[in-house]
Order: C-alpha cells, then sequence, then structure tokens
C-alpha cells in the first residue's frame, strides 16, 4: 500500500486498506496487480483521471497538424492559370500544408504524359526554394501525382 503522498505503508489486507481509504475520503487502487503481494495507491481517483484528461488536452494543442492540399493542373494549362495555382500553393506551404499536384489528363492528352511531367517539373523547379519533392508517382493512366512538402525552419535559415 503506498499513501497519497508517496511513502510506502506497508503490506495490508485488501478490507483493511477500504477502511483506511474511507476513513481518509480516498480510493484505493491498484497500480500493479500482477505484483506478488499486488501494489495498491490511496488517491482520489476522480482528481487522478480530470488531471489525466487535461495533461492530455494540452498535448493535443501543442500538436502541429499537417494537412494535405491538392491542386489539379491539366497539360495544356494557360501562363496566368499556372501562377495562380503556384500562389495558391505557396500559401499552402507558408501554412505548414503539404500540397498535392494531381495532372489529369483527358482523352488523347494520356498519350503523351511527358507534357504533363513537364508542367509538373516546372512547378517543383517553382517552389524549389520554399519546399521540396516527397512522392513523384508514375503515370496511373489518366494522372500523374507530386507531393510538395514544406521545408524545416532549419534549413530556411541555412539558405
Amino acid at each position: 500500500m503506498i499513501a497519497p503522498d508517496g511513502v510506502q505503508i506497508g503490506i495490508l489486507e485488501t478490507k483493511k486498506a477500504i477502511i483506511l481509504g474511507n476513513q481518509l475520503g480516498l480510493d484505493v487502487v491498484q497500480v500493479s496487480p500482477e505484483g506478488n503481494p499486488p501494489v495498491a495507491r490511496l488517491m482520489n481517483y476522480g482528481k487522478f483521471k480530470y488531471e489525466q484528461s487535461q495533461k492530455a488536452k494540452e498535448s493535443r494543442k501543442k500538436q502541429t497538424k499537417i494537412s494535405v492540399k491538392e491542386l489539379k493542373l491539366t497539360p495544356k494549362i494557360r501562363p496566368n492559370d499556372f501562377s495562380i495555382k503556384l500562389d495558391k500553393a505557396k500559401k499552402f506551404i507558408e501554412n505548414g500544408d503539404k500540397v498535392k499536384l494531381t495532372m489529369w489528363f483527358r482523352g488523347r492528352e494520356a498519350e503523351h504524359p511527358e507534357l504533363g511531367q513537364r508542367v509538373l517539373d516546372k512547378f517543383g523547379e517553382e517552389m524549389k526554394d520554399m519546399s521540396t519533392i516527397d512522392v513523384v508517382s508514375n503515370n496511373d493512366g489518366k494522372s500523374i501525382t507530386m507531393v510538395l512538402l514544406p521545408l524545416s525552419k532549419n534549413k530556411k535559415k541555412k539558405k
């Protein structure tokens, strides 16, 4: 048996431990049931559970959530449309999001995937100062995908 302040009380029978817990207004909680003898602790279990949930909530607040934003392109994209997509991708990368570029081929465009690959390569070249290319998929019929990751803050400072 362990007291609320962490001091060992000693070996107690279950009934005596429950009586002691009732006298102190605390709960008897088994910490290590597989031990010989099993280890129990006197504590306010409700308060313990509340503190655990508060710690979990704090750790969730500190997590960074990275979402994936998708932009769809075609091989025949006009320069103005390309620059608009580029600006959107830069905003997403600045916010710390991944950017998934999907090159869609319509009809006979699928016969020349190298045209779409050139557009994706140009996009990657324009974004190289603020992102890195994570994944480039092979031509899977009607589309090619490329994923851009934001550069870490350390890499930005070095350049």
